[in-house]
């Protein structure tokens, strides 16, 4: 699971003994091979290689955060973080002393065994904590539609056990999203490759940050018995799960929990169908695939400079990461990660105490959210396949229409007809008729239209346009109509449309008046 975005800010932590085999393992690898340069005459050789090793070797364990996990709950994917560490400084020297020195007087093979020595020490250490700790290794839990998701309370080797009792017998239906303990020194690090987020006082925050990004929780699960917990602690989770009906358990009530309980799916994603019905749509989406990819790629080269600087401004002003992810629902009702530029600060300060949210407002957030600029990065989304330029906006699962059938049956789109004819201005319901008018009649030139009146409306902000408005509201209606069984002479109809023709004609007509200005 993605850790949110405002809560995966990049933190500087090192343990002491990876520092000290940092620098340990260019002389050890120099030692095994024997290099010449650790004599007196290759002492400035040895140096320079050694000092540089260092330097980026400390600069790789910080960007792959090898330190982050506690060593008593190793899994593989932490040690595959190490190996990839060790790899990219090894690479990283080797090609930087190659341009200085074309690694003269050091052998080929050093590098190599840098590498070797660097990775099997920081597994080492690691391997006897876990064993000291007589605690097992496991694989990493793989990725299904219909999990539950779970917030353990607790980071006692009861819960690591259970998280692990998880993915052996479970691995497709629950998966721990976060963990929570009092301890302010754990928090910001990793049990089993769950990362310890807050105390667990601020469970009610950390649901809420896991909702707004498209992930509900379904569970929570406190790593002890109702002594674990102060009274008053114990009683405040519980008012929280009440008010949010998720289930509350304890682990040793759940030890022998059978799988033929099933999980409790999002009933936002209930509405949502897994298969979607064929749709006719206009013959225009047959090649607006290829017009999005070229214009992505060209708004991607320039946006560039533009996108540049707002990543450094949001790196100074915030903090990382610079992007915010939500989970939306695009064509076909599949589910992506939508991405923005992050506009708001973390929730909770260093200390780990809660930001109000005046305090969370950023000016730079608050220029880039009004610029509509935080909305680059989908251009990504848009050049992968996920997403178009111009279609209805995607939701999240628990706005979604009654009958989403039809928006789900194109890409979402970073603009579109409901937006310039309103955007907050109108209803859900009128952006929904809005969105299927659209997907009705897309063309090249309402696409073209589309984008230029995106510029004005960027420019002047949102106005509400009465007349697309209508127009929208009539098809939708007179859609639902046709589509609905008849009990009376077909020689009356409310629409005032011709009865005796086909259903498709007469949407066809229903349809065809396009409206005379936007707005």
């Amino acid at each position: 699971m993605l850790l949110p975005s405002s809560l995966g800010a990049f933190r500087v932590r090192l343990s002491a003994f990876d520092v000290f085999w940092a620098a340990a393992a260019p002389l050890l690898a120099l030692y095994l091979r024997d290099a010449y340069i650790l004599s007196a005459h290759g002492a400035q050789t040895a140096l320079l290689y050694c000092g540089l090793s260092f330097v980026v070797t400390v600069i790789a364990l910080l960007a792959f955060r090898v330190s982050d996990p506690i060593p008593h709950h190793l899994v593989l994917q932490d040690a595959f973080r190490i190996l990839k560490a060790a790899v990219t400084a090894g690479l990283i020297t080797s090609a930087i002393l190659f341009s200085i020195t074309r690694l003269e007087g050091i052998p080929r093979s050093t590098p190599v065994l840098q590498i070797l020595v660097l990775a099997a020490g920081l597994l080492a250490v690691r391997v006897l904590a876990l064993m000291s700790d007589k605690q097992g290794q496991i694989t990493e839990q793989p990725v299904h539609a219909d999990v539950e998701h779970i917030i353990m309370i607790g980071s006692t080797k009861l819960s690591s056990l259970y998280m692990q009792l998880l993915r052996a017998y479970s691995p497709l239906h629950r998966r721990v999203i976060a963990v929570l303990d009092g301890k302010q020194k754990l928090i910001g690090r990793a049990m089993s490759g769950v990362p310890i987020l807050a105390a667990p006082q601020h469970l009610a925050e950390i649901i809420e940050e896991f909702a707004i990004h498209g992930v509900s929780t379904d569970r929570v699960i406190i790593g002890g018995d109702e002594k674990f917990l102060s009274e008053e602690t114990l009683n405040h989770i519980r008012l929280v799960c009440e008010q949010r009906a998720i289930a509350l358990d304890f682990v040793p009530r759940l030890i022998g929990l059978s799988d033929s309980q099933s999980p409790r799916h999002n009933a936002a994603l209930a509405s949502v169908p897994s298969e979607l019905p064929p749709i006719a749509l206009p013959a225009y989406f047959r090649v607006k695939r290829v017009i999005d990819c070229v214009a992505a790629l060209l708004a991607i080269l320039l946006f560039l400079p533009l996108s540049l600087l707002a990543s450094a401004m949001i790196l100074l002003d915030l903090g990382s990461p610079v992007m915010f992810w939500q989970k939306r629902i695009g064509r076909d009702g599949k589910s992506f990660y939508l991405h923005k530029f992050r506009t708001l600060r973390p929730p909770f300060n260093r200390r780990g105490q809660p930001l109000r949210d005046d305090q969370r407002t950023s000016w730079l957030g608050h220029s880039l959210r009004k610029s509509r600029l935080d909305e680059l990065p989908q251009l990504l989304n848009v050049l992968v396949g996920e997403m178009s330029l111009i279609g209805p906006r995607p939701l999240l699962p628990e706005d979604q229409p009654k009958n989403p059938n039809l928006r789900l049956s194109v890409r979402p789109g970073i603009t579109g007809w409901a937006q310039i004819n309103g955007g907050n201005l109108v209803t859900p319901e009128e952006k929904g008729a809005l969105d299927d008018w659209y997907i009705r009649n897309a063309s090249f030139w309402l696409d073209l239209r589309i984008a230029l009146l995106t510029l004005r409306f960027l420019s002047m902000g949102e106005r509400r346009s009465e007349q697309a408005v209508s127009e929208a509201n009539f098809l939708q209606q007179a859609s639902a109509q046709l589509n609905r069984p008849v009990h009376r002479k077909p020689e009356v109809h409310e629409f005032g449309l011709a009865p005796a023709q086909p259903t498709a004609a007469r949407l066809k007509m229903s349809g065809a008046r396009q409206p005379r200005r936007p707005g």
